[in-house]
C-alpha cells in the first residue's frame, strides 16, 4: 500500500504591529521637546503626523510653564531658548508646509528645523521666511515650497490629518499612538517606549483609548 503525500501547509506569518505615530504641533514648545527625541527614544521610528491643535477637540491646556519647558531643555543639553515675541504663534501656515514636507519624505527634516527656527532662533513661525527658511534646511525648494503653501489640496491634507488623529484618540500634543492606545505629553514618549519594548508599564499612567484617560505633560 502506498502512502499518500503529505499535504504541507504554509505558516502564517504573525501579524505585524502597526508602525507608531507621533502627532506634534509646531506651535507648541512641549512637541519640541518630544520632536527631539521621539526617534532615540522609541524602538521603532515612528511616523510623524503633523496636526492643527486647535482643532483636536480636547479640552484647553493649561497655560505653558516656560520654566518647566526651559529646565527640561537644560537637562537634555538641547539649544537654550530664545522665545519668539509672540508665543504661541500662527503656525498653520508652517503646518501646512510640515504636510508637505511629509509628502515629499522630509517632515523629520523641516519639522526640526521649524522648531529650532522658532525656539532657538526666537523667529517667529507665523512669518512666511521662517517658514522658508527650515524648508531650505530641509532641502525644499523655496519655489516649490511656496506653491505647496498656496494649495488647497496640502490644507485639506492636514486637516483630514487632524481629523483623523482626533478620531484615534489624540486630544492635545505631543502623542504617541501605539496601535489602539495613544501617549499624550512628552512624558508620553517613555510610556510608548515600553510597551513598544514588551511592557505594559505606560498604560495606566499615560495611555487613553478614544473614550479619554490621562496624559503626561511637562511638569
Amino acid at each position: 500500500m502506498s502512502s499518500l503525500p503529505l499535504t504541507q501547509h504554509p505558516t502564517a506569518a504573525p501579524p505585524k504591529e502597526a508602525r507608531p505615530s507621533f502627532f506634534y504641533d509646531l506651535g507648541d514648545a512641549e512637541s519640541w521637546l518630544a520632536a527631539e527625541r521621539v526617534n532615540g527614544a522609541l524602538p521603532v521610528v515612528p511616523e510623524w503626523v503633523p496636526v492643527d491643535a486647535r482643532r483636536l477637540g480636547g479640552a484647553a491646556d493649561d497655560p505653558l510653564d516656560r520654566d518647566a519647558i526651559e529646565r527640561v531643555a537644560r537637562e537634555r543639553g538641547l539649544q537654550p531658548l530664545r522665545w519668539p515675541a509672540t508665543w504661541p504663534p500662527a503656525s498653520r501656515e508652517a503646518l501646512i508646509a510640515a504636510t508637505y514636507a511629509k509628502q515629499t519624505g522630509r517632515a523629520v527634516a523641516f519639522s526640526l528645523a521649524a522648531f529650532r527656527q522658532a525656539l532657538a532662533g526666537g523667529r517667529d513661525l507665523g512669518d512666511r521666511d521662517t517658514v522658508l527658511l527650515a524648508g531650505a534646511a530641509a532641502e525644499l525648494h523655496p519655489r516649490a515650497l511656496t506653491q505647496a503653501l498656496e494649495r488647497g489640496a496640502v490644507a485639506a491634507a492636514l486637516d483630514d490629518a487632524t481629523a483623523a488623529a482626533a478620531a484615534a484618540g489624540v486630544r492635545r500634543v505631543p502623542a504617541v499612538r501605539v496601535d489602539a492606545e495613544v501617549f499624550h505629553g512628552d512624558a508620553g514618549v517613555d510610556r510608548a517606549a515600553r510597551v513598544l519594548a514588551g511592557g505594559r508599564g505606560g498604560a495606566g499612567g499615560g495611555a487613553q483609548r478614544a473614550d479619554g484617560g490621562t496624559d503626561g505633560s511637562v511638569a
